[in-house]
């Protein structure tokens, strides 16, 4: 992390011009402004993102504090993906998104943060080896699951839902493929898989065969077991030479 890093980490709701993209049709040339600020995103992600090798995106809120279980549960999960060779990557602030990265480096592992721009000022956790910061939401995403190999989601809010289910949409239409996605904090998440269950498949929403998508744990060995048969059966054919040596080496 850079010296100023503090400073520059979130820029708070000096980015008007994102809500104004979202408000409808603007002059060509500012659209066409903007495809090339979009464009310029996607670079600064590819350039960041390309040799911080195979990932696992922990996903949380950032409102439990360092003695809450949750925190603790997304500690162990940290250190437990390090253990892998994996690298563990999450939005970069506190809560799950701190507890995670701190265990990636407790471990020895690598711990990268993926910013996104928002209203409310957010430093970076201290446990950063590297951080990124998108303006776009969507150029964010594009970026977690270009590098990640599998999502890890713990117990959060509207953006974790957003994640989870961005995922699950891309395994159920086969855009991605053996791509795991592991929910922790059983208790938690069990209203929503009631409501998956009972309501959606039950209805004819999404296939009953759908929830095999999801694995559902608070066992770390069961959900790394979960992670590590994901990845395996499909690293090395997703990554190019380079990545596929590295990976070959790291295990």
């Amino acid at each position: 992390m850079t010296k100023n890093s503090e400073f520059r980490w979130s820029h708070g709701p000096s980015a008007p011009d994102v809500q104004g993209f979202l408000e409808g049709p603007l002059a060509r040339l500012s659209e066409l402004r903007r495809a090339f600020r979009i464009f310029l995103e996607f670079m600064k992600g590819f350039r960041s993102l390309h040799f911080v090798g195979p990932c696992v995106t922990v996903f949380g809120s950032a409102r439990f504090p360092e003695s809450h279980e949750y925190y603790r549960l997304g500690r162990d999960v940290g250190a437990a993906i390090a253990k892998t060779g994996l690298t563990v990557m999450t939005g970069g602030g506190p809560g799950i998104m701190e507890a995670a990265n701190r265990g990636a480096r407790e471990a020895g592992g690598r711990s990268i943060g993926c910013n996104i721009e928002l209203p409310m000022e957010q430093k970076p956790n201290p446990y950063l080896d590297k951080w990124i910061e998108f303006r776009y939401f969507f150029v964010r995403k594009v970026m977690l699951v270009k590098y990640s190999y599998a999502f890890v989601v713990l117990p959060g809010g509207f953006g974790t839902l957003d994640e989870l289910f961005e995922a699950l949409t891309l395994v159920q239409t086969k855009k991605i493929n053996s791509f795991p996605v592991i929910l922790m904090g059983k208790e938690y998440w069990e209203p929503m898989l009631v409501f998956l269950r009972d309501t959606l498949a039950a209805r004819g929403m999404i296939d009953p065969d759908d929830m095999k998508f999801l694995t559902v744990t608070d066992s770390i060995d069961e959900a790394m077991t979960a992670l590590t048969t994901g990845v395996e059966s499909f690293a090395p054919a997703r990554m190019g030479p380079f990545k596929k040596r590295w990976w070959l080496a790291e295990r």
